[in-house]
């Protein structure tokens, strides 16, 4: 997955960047198709934004943002919004699935 890492009118920690470079290719695990992630940071008097946007194949882009005091706390909260609608989406897609075969068969319908 690539990551692409972007600062508007701020300074960011390399630490929080590290950890944008660390968390975002483990949000793979909800759906296989990410391709891309960019994570945009920006600073807006004492209010500090992350937005994060995921790049589908085949799909949609998703898109997140959190924002908060600390970069760190918008960073987390964006990442938490990202798994959870890749959560959300990925159980809604299993649950359009018919019954399983085992299950109908169990039944003796």
């Amino acid at each position: 997955m690539r990551v692409q890492i972007v600062t508007r009118h701020c300074d960011v920690p390399a630490a929080i960047l590290t950890r944008a470079q660390e968390q975002l290719p483990r949000l793979s695990r909800f759906d296989q198709r990410l391709s891309a992630g960019e994570v945009v940071f920006e600073e807006e008097r004492y209010l500090k934004r992350a937005e994060g946007v995921l790049t589908l194949d085949g799909g949609e882009p998703v898109v997140a943002r959190g924002e908060g005091l600390e970069f760190r706390g918008a960073l987390d909260q964006m990442l938490e919004r990202l798994s959870r609608i890749l959560r959300r989406r990925r159980t809604q897609a299993l649950d359009h699935h018919g019954p399983k075969l085992s299950d109908v068969v169990e039944s003796g319908i």
